[in-house]
C-alpha cells in the first residue's frame, strides 16, 4: 500500500477495568499519535460505544471503529463492527462465528502472548479473518510468530498498540486505503487484506514495566482475570 490513512486497532478507554482513559482524552491524543482514529476495543464491553457519536461531532476528521476484545477460553479475541458485546468465556471457535453470524469480523489478538494468548495450535485453526501481528504491547518475537501463522495461511494482517495509557497510542497501526470511508469499508479492506500494519513492538523494559502494572492490577480485582 503506497498511500492511506491509518488507525490504531487496539485501544482501551474506562470501560475496561484496566484504564481509565476517557474517549475525549483518546481523541485528542490523536493528533500528535501519528494515526486518524482507532478502535475501542474495550474488554468485553461495548458500553463506550455509545460515546462516539458524540465524539464525532466534536472531532469530525476522526476515525473511529467501533469493536470488543473478547475474553473466550483460550484466549482474547478482537472483534470489530458489532453492536453487541459476544457472549464471553466461550470456545474462541464458537465467539468467533457468533461475531461473524452479527456482522463483525473476528481478529487475533496477541495470539503468542504468554498471557492472554491462544497458542500455535489455536491460532494454526481459529475461524478468523485476521490476526493482530504486530501488537504495541508484545515482544518483538511474539508478533514474529504472529506473524508467520498470518502468512501461513493467507489471512488479514493487523497492528495495534494496547492501548491502556496516552503514551501508547500510535506505537502500533493498521494502514487503510484512502478510499475507505465508512466503518462498512474498513471491514471490508481487512476482509480484502487491503491493509498493512505498521509500528513497533514493545521493549523488555516496556514490558516489564507493563507486567509490574498488569500485576497490581490483578490484585486490585480480587485475583479476577479479564
Amino acid at each position: 500500500m503506497t498511500s492511506g490513512f491509518r488507525l490504531d486497532l487496539h485501544v482501551h478507554s474506562r470501560y475496561s477495568p484496566d484504564s481509565h482513559l476517557t474517549l475525549e482524552q483518546i481523541a485528542a491524543q490523536v493528533p500528535y499519535a501519528g494515526v486518524k482514529g482507532f478502535a475501542l476495543t474495550d474488554h468485553n464491553s461495548v458500553e463506550g460505544h455509545r460515546e462516539i457519536g458524540g465524539l464525532l461531532e466534536r472531532h469530525p476528521s476522526l476515525v473511529v471503529l467501533r469493536g470488543v476484545e473478547v475474553s473466550a477460553v483460550e484466549g482474547h479475541l478482537l472483534a470489530y463492527g458489532l453492536g453487541d458485546a459476544p457472549p464471553g468465556r466461550r470456545p474462541l471457535a464458537e465467539t468467533a462465528e457468533w461475531v461473524r453470524a452479527h456482522g463483525g469480523e473476528p481478529v487475533l489478538a496477541h495470539p503468542f502472548r504468554f498471557r492472554h494468548g491462544v497458542g500455535r495450535r489455536v491460532a494454526d485453526a481459529a475461524p478468523v479473518t485476521a490476526v493482530e501481528v504486530l501488537n504495541g504491547h508484545s515482544s518483538s518475537v511474539a508478533n514474529a510468530r504472529a506473524e508467520l501463522v498470518a502468512a501461513r495461511r493467507a489471512l488479514a494482517e493487523t497492528g495495534g498498540s494496547d492501548v491502556h495509557e496516552l503514551s501508547d497510542l500510535g506505537r502500533s497501526y493498521t494502514e487503510f486505503p484512502l478510499e475507505a470511508t465508512t466503518e462498512d469499508d474498513l471491514l471490508e479492506a481487512i476482509r480484502r487484506r487491503r491493509v498493512t500494519p505498521g509500528g513497533q513492538s514493545l521493549r523488555l523494559r516496556g514490558r516489564v514495566r507493563g507486567s509490574l502494572r498488569n500485576a497490581a492490577l490483578f490484585v486490585g480485582r480480587g485475583f479476577r482475570s479479564i
